[in-house]
């Protein structure tokens, strides 16, 4: 995926900059203000920053066609956490990635000093894990993801909107320096997913 408008940069602390609110709506052109919300452009694989009156045009339930709006939910499953083991039967190259399903399947990306760079994945893999925890199942295609993460005290899984994964890139490629990314870049990072646990609900998976 690629941002729309002026990219990445726009989603980069998004939430605590007031002066972003001179973004203008994608679709129609006005004003919106810094909490605005987002549409996909599935065509282009784009994420546009929209007015609500035109982000209220594409949210019907089952999705579909070219625009979609990107709902609002964050998810995670206490009664069934990813082991340390499971994710790294991945074999994803870093700590942290994201994964998006569309119409070719699941796709991983890992945000990176280049912005969302896409690694491979084995599918297998993946369609085990998701058999064992239903979240992963449950993103909405094109414009939810799952969002994975190894620490120390063990690994991070939420479903979150594709626009918070689109913040956590830009955040990586605006502060990151050097070989360890430096002290500021962890601080954003944490600071993120701190926002992101702070949100997260309890996932129930749909019975039947």
């Amino acid at each position: 995926m690629t941002g729309g408008g002026e990219g990445l940069r726009r989603f980069v602390g998004a939430r605590s900059t007031p002066s972003a609110a001179t973004d203008k709506c994608d679709m129609c052109g006005i004003l919106v203000g810094f909490d605005h919300g987002h549409v996909v452009d599935v065509d282009n694989r784009a994420l546009m920053c929209v007015c609500r009156a035109c982000f209220m045009l594409f949210t019907w339930e089952e999705g579909g066609g070219r625009y979609r709006a990107v709902p609002g939910r964050y998810l995670y499953d206490p009664e069934r956490p990813l082991a340390p083991q499971e994710w790294r039967r991945l074999g994803i190259p870093v700590g942290s990635a994201f994964f998006l399903r569309g119409e070719s399947g699941v796709t991983a990306f890992y945000p990176s000093p280049a912005g969302a760079t896409e690694c491979l994945l084995d599918l297998q893999a993946w369609a085990g894990l998701a058999e064992r925890h239903p979240l992963l199942k449950a993103a909405a295609p094109e414009v939810e993801a799952v969002l994975i993460r190894e620490t120390p005290d063990g690994v991070e899984c939420y479903l979150v909107p594709i626009d918070a994964c689109y913040r956590l890139a830009g955040t990586v490629r605006m502060y990151w320096k050097g070989f360890d990314g430096g002290q500021e870049a962890h601080e954003r990072i944490e600071e993120f997913f701190a926002e992101v646990r702070s949100r997260s609900r309890p996932f129930h998976p749909p019975e039947g």
